[in-house]
């Protein structure tokens, strides 16, 4: 259907139409960049929420757990879903809104020249009408006034009162005024004839023209508008294979999380090496009470509790570390705070023993990166050397031996980081991976934690830790006769009980005069350490003998001599 022949009266409302078309799309080129703003800033606030919670740390800082490790997949995966959003909006951008703006600004332009050639068309019309008008009005004028005239002459001619003259004169003006009535016929005929010619062409060659090209232009808009409609869904559609390959990732990480794992996680991050705290040994308060006879003999003592020539029980000291369990097995309370050791002799068997790892894995990656560097300057110095024009050989020399010498530096390093990790090792296997061999324990550094978790309350002194079991005193015994303990036994009178003492660790007694005693087992104090690392005690079976100090948690008398010692 035609505008030209349809609409052949309508040009000013097509000129609205046209008007309305190119608001329209102009209407719809905002529309697209408000969206596309709203993906922009929608992307924007994506990649700021995935900074934001990104681990700002080292990756050997950050958690192991799969929960965290599927978080931080989960970020990665919105920071791709979120460059998707601003690939939607660049396409919006540059394929739809800006071809839109482009389009509109050629459609205006076409279409002020449509419409002008269509005004023009109009205004040739109209100044054919008014001439055709003119003549026509000039005509009628001129047949009226050839009436007035012939009126006059015919009067003239009938009266015969008028003179010749007149009559003569009022018969050439009715001639004149015919002939001119004649001529103006002529003219406006002609003008006539010329203006429903041109109002021919006009309606029919002019107009219908100009109108199917405003027709043509419109639909070509339409036709823009559905290609910038498909374009803004292509725009989403392109970026669906990608974005689904997100969410799939996003659901991955979902299913990678693993409670099992997690809970291992835990339990390697944080496990000690240390075994539960023992039962506390009973207490016997009543040992000093007199006895009168078997009749008022108090014998409220657990069988196996008493010594057997009924010496009084050892009695709890309440200022004693034992009353404060909950501060040294740290299992409710609060760790106390160690300095932190070279050899980590300071943390916990376990995590020790991960430390020690650790640096020896970093130790050797530098170790590896000095050696290729040693060998990257050989094979420089070999090259100087075959081609001296290239470089000087013995400039690198003083690198070559730099390097050496840091390799040496760190061999130095590993062994000794790997002598304490066999340490550690040999410990943990020898207590089933969670008991520690007594290594380290004889002189531990007082004011310390010890390496199986004891506290010892003196701070005034401290000690370097030799990598050796206790043996035989040393200091008040040296090259000590095998009889000799036996001799200080061989006494009639039993020595008094001044304390008693919980084993730390198991002690096999190999030494001639040491006591053989079991983890957890409680002996009675006889005597206390002289200074040389022992500690006299006695077994509830009445077997005594020398036990290392570094191996038991002693508690002494109030009224016994010496001080309180714990280990």
């Amino acid at each position: 259907m035609s505008w030209g022949t349809e609409l052949w009266d309508q040009f000013d409302n097509l000129d609205k139409h046209t008007q309305w078309g190119i608001d329209f799309l102009e209407r719809y080129a905002k529309f697209v960049k408000e969206r596309l703003d709203i993906e922009q800033n929608y992307a924007k606030q994506l990649r700021n929420l995935v900074k934001k919670y990104c681990p700002k740390r080292s990756k050997e800082e950050e958690p192991r757990f799969t929960s965290c490790l599927s978080f931080y997949s989960v970020l990665n995966e919105l920071n791709d879903y979120a460059g998707q959003r601003e690939v939607v909006a660049e396409e919006m951008a540059h394929k739809v809104y800006g071809e839109l703006m482009r389009y509109s600004q050629d459609l205006k332009a076409e279409r002020k020249h449509h419409l002008q050639e269509g005004r023009k068309a109009q205004q040739y019309l109209d100044q054919c009408w008014k001439q055709m008008d003119n003549s026509k009005r000039k005509f009628e004028r001129e047949c009226k006034e050839a009436e007035k005239c012939q009126i006059t002459f015919d009067r003239l001619d009938n009266d015969i009162n008028a003179t010749k003259s007149e009559v003569e004169k009022a018969k050439a003006n009715f001639y004149l005024r015919t002939h001119m009535a004649d001529e103006s016929k002529n003219e406006y005929a002609a003008q006539l004839q010329n203006f429903n010619a041109e109002q021919w062409k006009h309606f029919n060659n002019a107009i219908p023209h100009i109108f199917k090209n405003l027709q043509d232009m419109d639909q070509r808009r339409t036709v823009k508008l559905g290609e910038t409609y498909r374009s803004f869904a292509e725009a989403e559609r392109r970026v669906i294979p990608i974005v689904s390959k997100c969410l799939e990732g996003m659901v991955s990480a979902a299913k990678a999380v693993d409670e099992r794992r997690d809970s291992g996680i835990v339990v390697e991050s944080f496990k000690s090496g240390f075994d539960p705290p023992g039962d506390f040994p009973f207490e016997d308060f009543s040992q000093n009470l007199s006895r009168t006879g078997s009749d008022g003999t108090i014998s409220s003592t657990p069988k196996g509790d008493k010594d057997r020539d009924g010496a009084p029980a050892p009695r709890s000291d309440p200022k004693h570390p034992m009353s404060r369990t909950k501060n040294k097995l740290w299992l409710f309370g609060k760790k106390p705070k160690a300095p932190s050791l070279e050899d980590f002799s300071h943390l916990p068997p376990e995590q020790r023993r991960k430390r020690l790892q650790q640096r020896i894995d970093e130790l050797n990656k530098e170790l590896q990166k000095e050696m290729d560097q040693r060998d990257a300057l050989n094979k420089m110095k070999d090259v100087y050397e075959k081609n001296p024009q290239m470089g000087d050989p013995s400039s690198l020399q003083p690198k070559i031996s730099e390097t050496i010498c840091n390799m040496e530096k760190l061999r130095s390093e590993i062994h000794k980081n790997e002598t304490w990790l066999s340490e550690v090792e040999g410990k943990q296997s020898s207590r089933g991976d969670r008991r520690h061999s007594a290594d380290n324990h004889h002189h531990a550094p007082q004011g310390r934690e010890s390496p199986e978790g004891s506290y010892t309350d003196d701070t005034s002194q401290e000690h370097h830790t030799p990598h050796h079991r206790p043996s035989a005193p040393q200091h008040a015994h040296p090259n000590p006769d095998p009889h000799e303990f036996d001799d200080e036994f061989d006494d009639d009178d039993p020595l008094p009980v001044i304390g008693h003492c919980k084993a730390l660790y198991s002690f096999d007694g190999q030494n001639e005069g040491t006591l053989v005693m079991a983890e957890n087992e409680v002996l009675y104090i006889i005597e206390e350490d002289k200074g040389d690392g022992w500690t006299r005690a006695r077994k509830q079976s009445g077997e005594e003998g020398y036990v290392p100090t570094s191996y038991v948690e002693i508690t002494m008398e109030k009224n016994s001599k010496g001080a309180v010692t714990y280990i």
